[in-house]
Formats: structure tokens, sequence, C-alpha cells
């Protein structure tokens, strides 16, 4: 019906046309003024017409030596605040938008020096800013998908022994800098190259969206037009007052930890009982900054979250000791509470990872079909350039396009370095991890392409990168397929590292092709960047763990400030994959299925009632992250999502502009300040004030006892 109408619309308006000369006049002048006007417009919102009469660098004088200077420094800095997230509470915002604005800012300062002098020899460039972010962003990444929070730190003996099952000798790898990144090394790489050959296919046919990618290279495009080096400015300078606010608050904290539950992040704000159930405010600036990155509905769903476990189903289960699982064991053993908290958790987990993948999986099927399919129709029937199915290409796309296909990649190398790595990685990881057999690897490294480029593709579709849930069904299958009596999980925690690897690089290069193609740099030096910033941190992000791990006497241990809790997470997953259901407590087998099905409810509710209700929906996989950890993180949280709130309802504008500055400066800080704290704990400097807080009861024993009544 709609269709007959359309058509008989237009044949009116043909009759009409023609019937009536004058008019046809008319429309012909106001269809001119409406191209006129549109080309106005097109001109003003076009970014490349501002930077037409720019030089753009060759690929080669992209890569500059200072990008990488500053890319070394700042993965330095990124890598430390994404390491101390990891190993708290796992939540990672994008610090892509920080990364760009902090090398816009020291590479513009150290350029402008230079220009003064009379050495600068070369300018300053947007390309120049895209290589430095993309470097600094792959170096950082290692630092996630090495694991060191989660399956790494899970295969240690401190998790072994918290997870009381598996824990003999063929289940069990300490950590140890020459094995950590001679594995990264070897595993690290191979995703970049099963990406390379498709990324005309991604960013040019497909036209993917990759939201962090655009707003990324919006951002450097916007910092060098004059007006945007101007907020740039005013944003760094913002980032650099919190900045030391929060350095100098976290060194201000560390004088009142001198022992166990001390200092101001054992505050009992909510009072002692609440304090019990992990229900405080610890006063992290870096939690409050995330807060003020993440979405509202993330901060809302982690809080609602840490309410029903913590505040509802925990002390309800801890009513039934005794009878559900034995009074004698402690509350951090798997077979006591603490396995309703864990495998629940999982089950949460598994389930919205398993929806979006199912999710993810299903469009990617239907859209490649579709463009292909679209290509075929296209290359079947003739249409003319500027035809409704052959729209004409706007300046940008047409300058941007002209250039991203300019350098290109060669298909022998990309295939060629896939291989020549894959087989190199299949004689060197069995040596590392002896449970994981050379035939494992190959298996994974067959189907690795193909879910590089699912997750990829997802990833260009809804900003999402699934690399953990890939990882997890290479612990469940390669776990199994090993077996209990072979080492099934320290074999399954390996094969997660190499999954995850694959899979999240891959993601993270397309997105990287995507800001490269709108600031016009080439894929050529976006690859190089790449590369170079992986095998960065393929060495400062063990190095980085090592100094946590070896500075905190207590690091990984339960309620300890680095418990790394997701570490006992993916163990967990490991010893379900090969023991099956016995593993569970008393009656969590039915909490588990209960909580499976209800996240993926949610998400299908979610995707059910459109964008305008779904906001108001929490996420499953935000509620699962505090079941395990606790509510004190979700409460900073959210106390960061209402400063940016009530912000925006003072001053949107202003909130808008420097919010994520505000943010990044309390996150840098007090990830900073972990550098020299750990120093001080290598060197067994210990804070000389402990600050501890005790129920009345309990302070009127000890005076009691230190007056010697």
């Amino acid at each position: 019906m709609e269709n007959n109408r359309e058509e008989s619309i237009e044949d009116n308006t043909f009759h009409e046309a023609h019937s009536d000369p004058q008019l046809v006049n008319r429309r012909g002048s106001k269809t001119e003024k409406k191209e006129e006007q549109e080309q106005e417009n097109e001109a003003e919102l076009s970014i490349e017409r501002i930077f037409e009469n720019k030089k753009v660098p060759s690929w080669q004088e992209q890569l500059t030596l200072r990008a990488f200077v500053v890319g070394f420094f700042l993965s330095i800095l990124f890598s430390f605040i994404v390491m101390k997230l990891n190993l708290t509470t796992g939540i990672i915002p994008s610090l892509n938008v920080s990364a760009g604005l902090l090398g816009f800012f020291f590479v513009k300062t150290w350029t402008k020096f230079l220009e003064k002098a009379g050495w600068l020899k070369q300018p300053f460039t947007r390309q120049e800013n895209t290589v430095i972010q993309t470097c600094v962003v792959a170096s950082y990444g290692i630092s996630f998908s090495g694991g060191y929070g989660s399956y790494l730190f899970g295969m240690s003996e401190t998790i072994a022994k918290q997870a009381t099952d598996y824990n003999d000798a063929q289940d069990i790898k300490n950590p140890q800098i020459s094995w950590m990144i001679g594995f990264l090394f070897v595993v690290s790489f191979i995703g970049l190259f099963s990406v390379v050959p498709l990324r005309k296919i991604m960013i040019i046919d497909f036209k993917l969206t990759y939201p962090s990618g655009t707003a990324t290279a919006l951002l450097i495009n916007s910092f060098h037009t004059p007006e945007g080096a101007i907020i740039a400015k005013k944003q760094v300078r913002t980032l650099g007052k919190f900045f030391s606010f929060s350095f100098l608050w976290g060194f201000f904290q560390w004088f009142y930890t001198g022992g166990d539950n001390c200092g101001f992040e054992s505050f009992p704000s909510l009072g002692l009982k609440a304090f019990n159930n992990r229900f405080y405010f610890d006063f992290s600036s870096t939690y409050v900054g995330v807060g003020m990155i993440c979405p509202y509905i993330i901060n809302v769903s982690v809080l609602l979250g840490a309410i029903l476990s913590w505040g509802i189903m925990w002390p309800l289960i801890n009513d039934r000791k005794g009878d559900w699982y034995s009074a004698d064991l402690s509350d951090s053993n798997l077979h006591g509470l603490q396995g309703y908290r864990v495998f629940i958790a999982i089950a949460m987990i598994l389930g919205d990872g398993l929806y979006n993948f199912v999710k993810v999986l299903g469009r990617t099927i239907y859209g490649v079909s579709k463009q292909l399919r679209d290509k075929r129709s296209n290359s079947v029937l003739p249409v003319e350039r500027n035809s409704p199915a052959n729209p004409p290409q706007s300046f940008d796309d047409e300058r941007r396009t002209s250039l991203f296909l300019k350098d290109q990649i060669p298909l022998w190398f990309a295939v060629g370095g896939y291989v020549t790595i894959a087989i190199i990685s299949i004689i060197v990881v069995p040596h590392i991890f002896k449970p994981l057999k050379w035939y494992y690897i190959l298996v994974i490294y067959i189907f690795a392409p193909v879910l590089a480029f699912c997750n990829a593709y997802g990833c260009g579709l809804t900003d999402w990168s699934l690399a953990s849930t890939y990882g997890k069904l290479a612990i469940f299958t390669i776990g199994a397929w090993a077996g209990a009596s072979h080492g099934g999980v320290l074999a399954g925690l390996a094969a997660c590292g190499v999954m995850m690897n694959i899979v999240s690089t891959a993601s993270d290069l397309s997105q990287d092709f995507k800001t490269g193609y709108l600031t016009l740099a080439s894929p050529r030096s976006m690859f190089v960047s790449q590369v170079i910033g992986t095998a960065m941190g393929c060495v400062i992000s063990p190095c980085v763990f090592w100094i946590f791990y070896k500075g905190f006497s207590d690091f990984g241990q339960p309620n300890s400030q680095y418990s790394a809790p997701y570490a006992l997470v993916y163990r967990s997953m490991a010893i379900l994959g090969v023991e099956g259901f016995s593993a569970l407590p008393q009656h969590c087998l039915q909490l588990c299925y209960a909580f499976f099905a209800a996240s993926i409810f949610i998400n299908g509710i979610r995707d059910s009632v459109g964008k305008k209700w779904a906001k108001y929906i929490p996420l499953p996989m935000a509620m699962a992250i505090p079941f395990y950890i606790g509510a004190y993180f979700a409460i900073d949280m959210f106390l960061g999502s209402m400063i940016l709130f009530v912000w925006q309802k003072l001053n949107k504008a202003k909130a808008d502009t420097f919010g994520p500055a505000v943010a990044s400066g309390l996150i840098c800080g007090d990830g900073v300040w972990t550098l020299p704290s750990s120093i001080l704990a290598l060197a067994k400097v210990n804070p000389p004030i402990c600050m501890k807080f005790l129920s009345r009861a309990t302070n009127i024993r000890v005076d009691s006892f230190l007056n010697g009544s």
C-alpha cells in the first residue's frame, strides 16, 4: 500500500508540472535554491574543507620520533591506571579522549618551543596526533587483554588456594616477568594481521560507525583548528588541576593506612553494619572519575546490583549457614558463601555474554549478507553515478576514501604475517604452558580470523568488544577438551589468553582504522603505530603488574587493596569447565539458572522496548560486577554520575566540554600515585598512622584492655 500511494503521488506531481509551465519554472528555481543551500550547509559542516589547504604528510612523515617518545611515557601512565582498575573492580572506561588530549598537549607544547627557537622542522599535524593516540591505546590495551586481573593471575598459587580445588602443580603457573613478556609477544600481534585484509570492507564498503573511533577522530580534528586548540588548552589546564588534587589526595590518604583495614578507604560512612556488608564510600577519586565517564545507566546498574546482592541476597544466604553449606567454612571458601557470590556472578556474566554474542553474530551475518547482496545487485544493474542507488559522495568522503585507499597494505604481507606468527606461537606457547598442547592452539588459530572479524564487525556496529566473551568460550571448550586429569584448568585459562589477545587487538585496530580514515592518517601509519604500541605494551604492562605484585604483601588476597577479584572468577569458570556442576554448593545451581535466564530476559526487554525506554532498564553485566566485589565502588561511581548530572543541569555546555577532563584528571592523578606508593612499599617504608573505626562496645573493650582493667 505504501509503495502504491507513493507512486500515485509521483504521477500526480508529474502531470501537474507538465500542465503548467510556470509551475515548472517556480519549482525549478526552488530546487536550484535548495541545492545551493545544501551545498552551503555542506561547506559549513565539512571538516576537510577546513584542512583543504594543508598538505597531508606521507605515511612515513606521520611516524615521528617525538610521537613515539610521547606515546611511550603516556603508555606508562595509562598502564598504571588500567592496571589499578583491573586489579580492583575490572571496570575500565574508554581513555581514548584522554590519550588524544594529552598527546596533543605535550607535542604542541614541544613544537611551540622549537618554533620560537627557530628549530622546528616538521609541524604537528592531526595525523601525528592520531598516531600517538593509536600507540597509547594499543599499549594500555595489553594491560586489559594481558589478563593480569583475570585469566593470567587466575593461574597463580595465590588464587588457586582461594579456589581450594585443582591447586596442584599442573594447574598452577605463578607470574614471572620473563614468561609473561614472552607469552604476550607471541600472541598479541596475530590479531592485527587477521583484520588487515578487511579494512576496506569494514570502513569503506560497510561504512561501520565505530563510535569510539569516530568520537576520537572528531576530537583530534577539532584540536587542530584555531578554536579547538584554545578549548584543548583550557581542557588540559582543567585536567592538570584535578590531576594535582587527586595525586595529593592519594598522598594524604597514605599516611593513615599503617595497618590492616586502616585509612579513609575503610571509613564506615554509612554505618558499621553497612560497612560489614561492603556498603561505604571509600573516598576514591578514581571511581568518582570513572562514574563521571561511564553512562548513567551503568552506574545505576552497578548500584542496583550491589543492593540486590550485598543488601538482600548474601545476608539471606548467610542465614542458611549450617543448612545449605557447612558452618565451619569461611566466607572466602568456594564451597561456602563465596561460591554463591562467584558462581551467580558468573551465571549473569555468561547469560549477558551469550545473549550479546548471539545478537551481534546475528547482526553480523545479516549485515554482511545484506551488503554483499546490495553490492551484487548494484554490479548487475547499471546505475548512474548520482542516482538514488549510488548517491554522490560528499567532499569529505571523497577525500577520505581517496587517501585511505592510497597506501595499501599488501594481502601477502597480512597472510604471511598471520601464518608466521601462528607457527611461532604454536611452537612457543606449549613450552610456557605444558597442558596447552600445540593442536589446541592450532584449532584456535584456524577459527580465530572468523571470530576476529565478528568481534571487529560487532564493535563497529555497537562499540562493544566481546573479547572476554570469546575468551570464556575458549576456557570452557579447551578446558573440557584437555580434561581435569591433564591440567584442564591451566589449559583453559591459557587458551582464554590466546583467544582474548587475538579478538581484542583486531577490534582495536579496526577502531584505529576508522579514526585514521576520519583524520586522513594513512592505514600504514595506523598499522605501524599499533604494532609499536602493542610491542610497548608487551613490555610495559608486565613490568607495571610486577610492581603491584611485589609491592603489596597482601596482593590478591580477599578484601585487600588489590584483590584482583576477577582472577578467582576466571579460575572458577575453568574449574566449572573441567568439573561440571559438582563444583557448586547446595542450591547454587538453581540460583545460577534463575540469574542466567534473568540476564537473557532483561537484555531481551531492553532490545524490544526501543532506545527511548531501554535507557531506564539496567544492564545485567554491570549488575553482576558488585555481586562478588562489593558495593563500595558502586557508591563512588554513583556519586561521580550525580556530580556530572547536577553540573549538566546547571551548565550543560561547560559540563560536556570539561567533564571528561575533570574525570580524566581524577583518574590519572590517583593512578599515578600508585607508582610512588608501590615504590614505598617495596622499600619497606610504612605509613606512620593507622586510622581505624570500631563500634562503641568494641572500643570500650579495647580501652579496658589498654588500661589494664
